[in-house]
C-alpha cells in the first residue's frame, strides 16, 4: 500500500516543534533588518549619527503592533549580540532565528560600510534617520 502525503505535511512531520515556531514574521523581519542596519552604522562609527531609542521603539510598535513586541525584538537582538560576543544574557530572550537573520544582515551591511564607507554611511545612516532609528548630531 502506497501512501502519498503532500509536501507540506511531510515537511511539518520532519520539522521539530521549535523549528516550526522559529520563523520570523514579515513585520519582525523588517523591523529586525532596520534595527541591525542602524546598529551597523553605529558600530562602524559613521560620523554624525546616534541612536534614537524612542524612535526605534515607536517604529517597532508601528510595525509589530505594540511597544511590548518592539521591546521583545530589541531584547532578542541584544541577546543575539551578547551571545555572538560570548557574553551571558537572558536565555529567555535569545531567539536563534533572530540571531541568524541579524548575523546575515549585519555582515551584508558591514561589508558595504567597509568597502565604501562614505557612500554606505550616508545611505544607511540617512535611511535609519528617516525611519526614526537614528538621529543626526
Amino acid at each position: 500500500m502506497k501512501i502519498e502525503l503532500p509536501a507540506a505535511v511531510l515537511l511539518t512531520l520532519f520539522m521539530s516543534g521549535p523549528a516550526r515556531a522559529a520563523m520570523l514574521g514579515d513585520a519582525e523581519a523588517t523591523f529586525l533588518d532596520q534595527l541591525v542596519t542602524a546598529s551597523a552604522v553605529l558600530e562602524q562609527r559613521c560620523v554624525g549619527y546616534e541612536v534614537n531609542g524612542a524612535g526605534s521603539v515607536q517604529l517597532g510598535a508601528r510595525l509589530l503592533g505594540s511597544t511590548d513586541a518592539a521591546m521583545a525584538m530589541i531584547d532578542a537582538y541584544a541577546a543575539a549580540v551578547k551571545a555572538r560576543d560570548g557574553e551571558s544574557s537572558d536565555p529567555g530572550k535569545f531567539r536563534p532565528e533572530v540571531s541568524d537573520a541579524a548575523g546575515k544582515t549585519f555582515r551584508r551591511v558591514r561589508t558595504d560600510l567597509i568597502r565604501n564607507p562614505k557612500r554606505a554611511c550616508a545611505d544607511y545612516g540617512d535611511a535609519s534617520v528617516d525611519r526614526g532609528l537614528l538621529r543626526r548630531y
